[in-house]
């Protein structure tokens, strides 16, 4: 069984080798099984029983997450630990009804019976097979559903058995992002990347992983591993791999160990001298299977076929193999001299290593693809940034995320453009990120190559000169209108209402600018054709005349952006809250509530624009309401009740903006799962007014001069308000706290302007004191 990862995009060109060296009939893709899930096996029974489709839903809304089989097998002790207390009372009424003479007794009695069998079956992800001669000399085959190769009639592990050789072959997007950042830097910069020879001692990329700056960085990327890698501030590669390995459940409780270890902070021990030798780069901690079995040779002379017995026992988790080969380990090791209590503490640690036991070699890997991405993010931020943006189009909330995360990163993320855009996301000459053609509705591949071959040798220069050079089969009208909308034609100077304004025929202009391009070439083409045609045999056809008009309102203009793009780009309906958002909400906005369980029982603070509301009234005559949220970040669609609808279905308003504030709880009304339960609400635009207390600015001693001091007293003097002011000035030994007396200021935008402008990263910033 081998593993190998390939960038996606050549996955299918590996497979294609595979099976022009061997041949057809030797290779193979792997049959999967899929058997009947409690839920599934209850639905399929009452479907062939007749029972009726809403008594089948309720029962099988019924079975928590657990097995008929253990739900009806288990006692009640064994349940209750399974289960949560709800789940534990609709067991209860399942058993109850599975006791009744019913049609629904006998269905769920029936799906015990058939819990488990195949239900259906399927292609194993990435594994194929390779024999040395024909395939049906080995194991019996059948033909694929959607492919030409034929499929294993032996699902993954009985191929194995078999003795057949396996193998996986991976599509890794994180290869094709690197591949695509290194052809980035190459367009720019004029390059040649190798990735295999990126410097491990890159300062730039160090510093990048001590800031936890690691949105897409492969692995690295969850707010967890962030906020263990700034406490870790990983100096070396070695840092790198061992973070891999210990952040899975089980090990992370040895993380803070590990950091405490690092910096000296905890006394580094082993529990024999002889340990130093392979623990001392994980500070005395077992992280690593190949560290176990270089210990169980080095201590007890197992050889490397038992090491490695041991080292498959504990991936594998197989207690009963670990158990056997525990008496001759501490025999062994006694005869070797060591100190029997001793190993025997070693050997019990290991068993509990066995639980989270994950291989060097592995975790190495991971690191390795991980520091190339950070290599490329720390000194190649926009060509970085501009290869994940391509590699995840079909996404737009990880687009909306990337882009923000490019933005922060000080790199400009542009809208669509004829002039510069091409298929993917690329980054222009100034540095600029631009937003790729293939990510608009609307707008093909083939337009997409018919708008690139038609600039070549010159910028189109207009609308007009756009229609006439393009390929008109491939770039329609309806290209044309994607285009306008999503601010592809924006570099034309024309605001984007005029190109869907009518003429006195009630003919919007990119219709006008399609049908004068077709009319154009059509002449050019009459003229070459002609027997006396030449330069001057093509008619001189005027251009339709520019449309007088009103812009677009801002929200109106965002809108229909989004439709075509997906996104917002030119702006954010929040932009003009950005303060409130940056200070007053949680970080990370609503992407938060994609994780519950990591957020249960906090309080967060969101604010958006809601995007839908609706008021309704229940089954028994009672009022209630949603609307759905969206921030910078995710969306959440907020449900109202009783108390809860008449408080706060005043502010349910498609279009407002508002800033929530919710308590992340379990559902209630006998509904599993958490919740984000409203506690109050109010409008975005008096957030400021109504939540903050006082303004701190902080700055670094050796960052104040003259020109900032002035910058500041000026700011200050002319926005005079109600907000309380305090100046920090602080170095590496102590702060000193000024509050003023004499000045209050007022957080207008203008202000806030000025206030952003005195920033300086990392030695001078502001924060905000809220209200109590």
């Amino acid at each position: 069984d081998i593993d190998i990862d390939f960038d996606d995009e050549g996955r299918g060109r590996v497979i294609d080798y595979v099976i022009d060296k061997y041949g057809a009939n030797q290779v193979a893709q792997i049959i999967t099984y899929g058997t009947m899930a409690a839920k599934s096996s209850i639905r399929d029974t009452a479907r062939v029983m007749e029972l009726p489709l809403g008594d089948a839903d309720r029962l099988a809304k019924l079975v928590p997450d657990i097995s008929l089989k253990k739900m009806f097998s288990l006692d009640d002790k064994a349940l209750k630990e399974k289960v949560r207390s709800e789940g534990f009372a609709m067991v209860e009424q399942l058993k109850a009804i599975s006791q009744q003479p019913t049609l629904e007794g006998q269905t769920l009695q029936t799906a015990r019976v058939l819990e488990g069998s195949v239900r259906n079956t399927g292609i194993h992800a990435c594994g194929v097979i390779i024999t040395p001669d024909d395939i049906t000399n080995f194991v019996p085959v059948a033909t694929a559903k959607d492919s030409a190769m034929a499929c294993t009639q032996f699902d993954n592990a009985v191929a194995e058995d078999a003795g057949l050789l396996k193998m996986d072959f991976l599509g890794l997007k994180t290869l094709t992002v690197i591949k695509d950042a290194v052809k980035n830097v190459k367009l720019r910069h004029g390059l040649d990347l190798d990735p295999d020879t990126f410097p491990l001692d890159d300062p730039k990329t160090y510093e990048l992983f001590q800031r936890g700056d690691t949105v897409g960085i492969f692995q690295y990327e969850s707010a967890g591993m962030q906020k263990h890698l700034k406490s870790l501030q990983p100096t070396v590669f070695e840092d790198l791999i061992a973070m891999n390995a210990l952040y899975r459940p089980g090990p992370m409780e040895y993380i803070p160990d590990f950091v405490a270890r690092k910096h000296g902070r905890q006394a580094i021990t082993y529990d024999l001298d002889a340990c130093q030798e392979y623990l001392e780069e994980t500070y005395g901690i077992t992280v690593y299977q190949e560290q176990v079995m270089l210990l169980s040779q080095k201590l007890a002379g197992f050889s490397k076929g038992e090491a490695d017995s041991l080292r498959k026992a504990m991936g594998k988790k197989k207690k009963d193999i670990i158990d056997k080969m525990k008496p001759d380990f501490l025999e062994r090791g006694k005869a070797n001299g060591h100190d029997a209590e001793r190993l025997e503490k070693i050997w019990t640690d290991w068993e509990a290593f066995a639980s989270y036991a994950f291989n060097k070699s592995h975790s190495t890997c991971y690191a390795w693809v991980a520091y190339q991405t950070a290599y490329l993010k720390a000194n190649y931020p926009a060509e970085f940034m501009a290869a994940q943006l391509s590699n995840n189009m079909n996404d737009i909330k990880e687009v909306t995320n990337l882009m923000e995360e490019a933005r922060r990163q000080g790199v400009p993320v542009l809208g669509p453009d004829v002039n510069e855009s091409s298929f993917k996301f690329t980054v222009n000459q100034g540095g600029a990120i631009r937003f790729g053609l293939g990510a608009m509705r609307g707008v093909g591949e083939g337009a997409v190559i018919a708008i690139v071959e038609g600039r070549e040798g010159a910028p189109y220069s207009s609308l007009f000169d756009f229609s006439t050079r393009v390929n008109l089969k491939d770039c329609n009208k309806r290209v044309f209108e994607a285009l306008a909308l999503g601010g592809g034609f924006d570099s034309f100077g024309l605001h984007r209402a005029q190109f869907f304004a009518p003429d006195h025929k009630d003919r919007p202009l990119v219709e006008l600018a399609v049908k004068y391009g077709a009319a154009t070439q059509e002449s050019a083409n009459s003229a070459q054709a002609s027997l006396f045609g030449g330069e001057d045999g093509a008619m001189d056809i005027p251009e339709p005349p520019i449309p007088e008009c009103e812009p677009w309102a801002s929200m109106d203009l965002l809108n229909k952006e989004r439709e075509i793009v997906g996104v917002y780009i030119s702006g954010h309906p929040l932009d003009k809250f950005r303060l409130e958002v940056d200070h007053l909400c949680a970080k990370d906005g609503l992407a938060r509530l994609d994780n519950m369980e990591r957020e249960k029982g906090k309080m967060l603070t969101f604010g958006g624009l809601i995007t839908a509301a609706e008021h309704r009234i229940s089954k028994s005559g009672r009022p209630w309401g949603f609307f759905a949220l969206e921030d910078y970040h995710g969306a959440y669609e907020f449900r109202c009740f009783g108390e809860d609808y008449v408080r706060f279905k005043e502010f349910m308003v498609e279009g407002w903006m508002v800033i929530v504030t919710t308590h992340v709880k379990e559902q209630g009304y006998g509904r599993e799962g958490l919740e984000a339960k409203l506690q109050s609400i109010e409008l975005l635009s008096e957030a400021r007014t109504k939540r903050i207390s006082r303004l701190r600015v902080q700055i670094q001693l050796a960052a104040i001069d003259e020109g900032w001091v002035e910058g500041f007293t000026t700011s200050v003097s002319d926005h005079p308000g109600n907000v309380g002011l305090t100046l920090e000035v602080y170095d590496d030994d102590k702060k000193l706290d000024m509050p003023s007396r004499s000045s209050r200021v007022e957080l207008d935008d203008a202000f806030v302007d000025k206030l952003e402008a005195l920033c300086i990263p990392g030695k001078a910033q502001y924060r905000l004191d809220l209200k109590r």
